[in-house]
């Protein structure tokens, strides 16, 4: 439950620094926007490396789904587009991706 709480937290600080660059370069806003970016997208790192997994990479890789999953959340909720089926088709693939290999047995 701790895992799927920073990542989530990852996940909103990653998607909001990168949309931060996105409303400067894409939409026309100040390129003042890009100050919060960039401390939402260490705030995303510094967030990421609480996530208990014994390798960075398999850890990434989990985060992959939810970071999937949370980027339709803010298409939804922030950019007021809805997810069609495929996205939501997409997501519970990458959802499943993600729980095979955080859950997934280990040997040793």
């Amino acid at each position: 439950m701790k895992s799927l709480l920073l990542y989530s937290l990852a996940a909103l600080a990653e998607i909001g620094g990168c949309f931060a660059f996105w409303a400067w370069l894409r939409l026309g806003r100040s390129p003042l926007w890009t100050l919060p970016g960039a401390v939402s997208l260490v705030v995303f790192a510094l967030v990421l490396t609480r996530v208990s997994a014994p390798a960075a990479g398999r850890a990434y890789a989990a985060y992959g789904g939810i970071y999937i999953v949370s980027s339709l959340l803010w298409l939804w909720l922030i950019e007021e587009t809805r997810p069609d089926r495929w996205d939501m088709i997409g997501a519970c693939i990458c959802l499943l991706g993600a729980a095979v290999i955080l859950l997934g047995p280990r040997n040793g």
